[in-house]
């Protein structure tokens, strides 16, 4: 009797939740522990190691931050506009713990981000690995980096979607003596990773549009002893600086999805009078074939950007397999454009 009311009530239960998207389980079905408890909507920051001095440094009164943002609020408005990186975004924990699942990088939260989809990845990763990235570049917990152990290994969404990046781009352009511009570089995660697995780029130049991320930026960059390829250019030197720094390669991971048009315009126009050759976009998104590239506003990017000169090159799934793409750690599409 208690089983069949129990049965009815969970028909019943379904009958109004489907429409929602909810659906009542028993607890004798099998879920995994991700499942009971999904990290939705929290930031997890893992037991971190911090270098000396990184607790003195790291924080929004610093005068070297301060300064930054002075600067930024003198910088054209259309560029300083945006829609979600407003005050109170990049918290003060987060500016310590910058490589945790925060602002930055959601690492806990979104398709697929738990030990099985990051398994899936690291393993598909492994597959095509032909230069051992994986173990070339490694993995380390420093500033609250979140990481899953799978197969002996720390692993974290910044490793394994770096790599991805190096692939596709080694796959389609040769970056020997290549100068890149990062925009939307945030703490610098692909200018550590890219460099250290081709040393022969020649330069790589990071660009943000939020102070406090260009701040995070240059300590990271000098903690991760970079300064002989990379360079941290802030907002209000980046005309200069293109001006006597030519650029090949432009790069921007999710961060045109979360702009206006206008900012969006203010960087292609920036490119294109820079005669930038290359533009690489990886747009936030489902990962799925023929997915529109759209912003925050949900206006059409690709239309935008082709109409500033640049011509699709190449539109390729994060993962080859499409079932990785599918069940994979933060299945993305990636683009790569050409000037003329």
């Amino acid at each position: 009797m208690k089983k069949q009311l129990r049965q009815v009530t969970q028909r019943l239960l379904n009958k109004g939740l489907d429409p929602l998207g909810y659906q009542v389980l028993s607890k004798s079905v099998a879920i995994y522990e991700w499942q009971k408890s999904p990290a939705k909507g929290r930031r997890y920051y893992q037991g971190a190691s911090l270098p000396p001095g990184a607790e003195e440094y790291l924080r929004y009164d610093h005068p070297r931050c301060r300064e930054l943002e002075e600067r930024y609020a003198k910088c054209h408005p259309s560029v300083i506009d945006p829609i979600r990186w407003k005050e109170g975004h990049v918290r003060h924990e987060d500016v310590l713990y910058f490589r945790g699942d925060n602002a930055y990088v959601h690492q806990r939260r979104g398709l697929n981000m738990h030990v099985l989809g990051y398994a899936l990845s690291t393993y598909y990763v492994k597959s095509i690995d032909t230069r051992g990235l994986l173990g070339k570049l490694g993995e380390d917990d420093y500033f609250g980096n979140f990481t899953f152990k799978i197969d002996h290994q720390p692993i974290s969404r910044d490793l394994l979607d770096s790599i991805c990046e190096i692939y596709f781009l080694s796959k389609y352009l040769d970056l020997r003596g290549m100068n890149i511009l990062d925009v939307g570089a945030g703490y610098g995660r692909l200018a550590h990773r890219l460099v250290t697995a081709s040393p022969m780029v020649n330069r790589y130049l990071c660009a943000d549009a939020i102070a406090v991320s260009t701040f995070i930026s240059e300590y990271y960059v000098q903690f991760r002893q970079l300064q002989e390829k990379v360079s941290v250019v802030p907002l209000d030197e980046i005309e200069a600086t293109l001006q006597t720094h030519s650029v090949d390669l432009a790069l921007n991971i999710h961060s045109f999805s979360e702009c206006r048009m206008s900012v969006i315009e203010y960087w292609l126009s920036l490119l294109v009078r820079h005669n930038v050759s290359y533009l690489m976009i990886i747009p936030n998104g489902r990962g799925i074939a023929g997915e529109m590239m759209v912003n925050k506003e949900g206006q059409d990017m690709k239309t935008v950007i082709e109409r500033y000169g640049y011509k699709l090159m190449i539109e390729e799934s994060q993962y080859a397999d499409p079932v990785v793409q599918q069940y994979g750690m933060n299945p993305s599409t990636y683009y790569l454009f050409r000037l003329g």
